[in-house]
């Protein structure tokens, strides 16, 4: 009986070494195929720039301030415009640390990235395994591998390295590892400005499970990363708000934007030429682009009957004809429309996973993911609402113990995000807007 149990210990022990890094790969292989051997056989618009397919591929759009940030230091004037003190600076400073040792900025914030999501993906397993077991481990971790935001954390920016650390500050706190709690999360909080949700949610979360006073100190001790950063605006530029300011060349004004939800909603409906230009806001106009609205119902029909096979346990060749006619038509589809769907689903359907597995979930799982989704809706705007509700980890985590319940839609949903996400990732390649 002994040897039986000390082989089978042998068994997880493997299980628990191999399976995160083998996804990790499984992931970043299907990440460098699309962007490196796939994007540049694809054919680009006439007007396009042509990009260069080296380590320059993995440097792109928010990326330009990073290396403005690692190589010139911040830089703000308070007009409206964009300005890099926007960007929280835990993730150019390490850069600049591995720039110093040699490596160019490239392979520098590419390889901190990469390294640090493989970290994260470590750390997710484990906190998910100790709590849920090592089935809901694993469904977990497809889905932060998985889900079509992961592509960045492949390319330079900061998604790998914010998982990781708000990720074991939520670990360190659930096993009462306070100071540990404190150190992750001042990091996590001088890395992105989500990071500012960690405080409330572990100080409530302290609250309602009667922790000791040191959870207190330590919930409010990981707002140390951006009190410095708030010193440093008030040092080099005279205000200890600054950053928040300079939020406002992405997000002019601060609240719910219900304008901007308004129209992605009703863009994923109609169509954004039918919305916009067409009968919907213009009773006399026609229909400006009728094939949108077909393509919506055949994929909102498939997903009818994809839900009645489910129900009625119908199998077979006919379930998977309509997986497939849903994974080609997402294909098809535009980048506009994926990135509005794709805000849509991980924002609010994400939180109503959230909210339908909270009892399965630990007290500063579900806290930290709710005030993390109240931040976003509060930030005044809905550019890039999918990779930074993808930062949130309770997201994936709740999606992942769904999952893991109804494994036959399980599979066949991380099929349709691993098809996103190469989608994803030979559009950032041909710079593209992916969120």
């Amino acid at each position: 009986m002994v040897k039986v149990q000390i082989a089978i210990r042998k068994v997880l022990w493997k299980t628990d070494f191999l399976f995160p890094a083998a996804i990790w790969l499984a992931s970043r292989i299907l990440i460098w195929i699309a962007m490196l051997l796939v994007a540049p056989r694809l054919p680009l618009p006439a007007e396009a720039f042509v990009p260069h397919f080296g380590w320059q591929v993995f440097d792109g759009w928010d990326s330009m301030h990073y290396r403005a940030i690692a190589t010139s230091g911040y830089e703000f004037v308070d007009d409206g415009n964009q300005h890099n003190l926007a960007f929280f600076p835990l993730f150019p400073l390490s850069i600049w640390v591995l720039m110093k040792l040699g490596l160019p900025f490239e392979l520098a914030g590419t390889l901190l990235n990469n390294l640090a999501f493989f970290a994260a993906l470590y750390c997710v397993y484990f906190w998910s395994k100790e709590h849920y077991g090592n089935n809901v481990a694993q469904w977990v971790s497809a889905v932060v591998c998985c889900y079509p935001s992961s592509m960045f954390t492949a390319v330079i920016y900061t998604e790998g390295l914010y998982l990781f650390l708000s990720t074991a500050a939520l670990r360190a706190f659930d096993r009462k590892q306070y100071r540990w709690t404190a150190v992750w999360g001042a990091m996590a909080t001088a890395t992105r400005p989500t990071g500012m949700a960690l405080i409330l949610a572990l100080a409530i979360a302290a609250w309602k499970e009667r922790r000791p006073l040191i959870a207190y100190i330590a919930s409010f001790a990981t707002a140390i990363g951006i009190l410095l950063f708030s010193l440093y605006c008030a040092i080099y530029f005279g205000n200890p708000l600054a950053f928040i300011q300079a939020q406002r060349g992405w997000r002019p004004s601060f609240g719910f934007d219900w304008q901007g939800w308004l129209n992605m909603l009703m863009q994923i409906v109609v169509g954004t030429d039918n919305w916009q230009f067409g009968w919907v806001q213009n009773p006399s106009g026609g229909i400006e682009d009728p094939w949108y609205l077909l393509l919506v119902a055949v994929i909102v029909g498939s997903g009818y009957f994809l839900w009645r096979l489910q129900k009625y346990s119908i199998s077979g060749k006919l379930a998977y004809g309509f997986y497939a006619l849903v994974v080609f038509l997402s294909l098809l589809a535009s980048d506009q429309w994926m990135n509005n769907l794709l805000n849509v689903a991980m924002v609010l359907g994400g939180g109503f996973v959230l909210w339908r597995e909270q009892k399965q979930l630990t007290a500063v799982t579900v806290i930290y993911g709710f005030c993390g989704i109240g931040l976003l809706l509060a930030s005044g705007g809905t550019i890039s609402l999918s990779r930074l509700a993808y930062g949130i980890v309770p997201l994936n985590i709740a999606i992942g113990v769904l999952l893991s319940r109804h494994p036959r839609q399980g599979y066949f949903i991380l099929g349709l995000f691993a098809t996103l996400l190469a989608k994803i990732a030979v559009g950032f390649a041909q710079e593209h807007w992916v969120g």
